[in-house]
């Protein structure tokens, strides 16, 4: 396949920064982005749907992720981390990442959802 594109996530909830008494809650959460696709290809934006436990969604859009446009050669991979605050014990994320391979078509690599949430707060 020529674009093909493999995201895995794992998340953490970030304690000693958080203040559950003012439903402030930390995450942190690390992506590692594969391209096993056949073709280079460049990250150029994110998006992302933060949705906490209330219900309330929040939606952010930029470019690139921590302040880089990764490029990946085939078989090559780019972690990072970063974080987000959400009101609620509990939350999930996902969204898009969009990517231009070196035949300059653009397409959309899809972060899975993922769970926010702090320990024992789910079974």
């Amino acid at each position: 396949m020529k674009n093909n594109i493999k995201i895995k996530v794992k998340a953490d909830y970030i304690e000693d920064q958080s203040a559950p008494s003012i439903d402030r809650y930390v995450f942190a959460y690390t992506i590692s982005i594969t391209n096993n696709g056949q073709i280079p290809v460049k990250l150029i934006s994110r998006h992302w749907i933060i949705t906490d436990g209330h219900g309330s969604t929040q939606e952010v859009r930029g470019a690139g992720v921590v302040g880089e446009q990764p490029y990946l050669a085939p078989g090559e991979s780019f972690k990072y981390t970063s974080g987000t605050v959400m009101e609620s014990p509990v939350g999930s994320m996902h969204g898009t990442y969009r990517m231009i391979n070196d035949d300059q078509e653009e397409f959309d690599a899809t972060i899975p959802s993922f769970t926010l949430s702090i320990p024992y707060a789910l079974h």
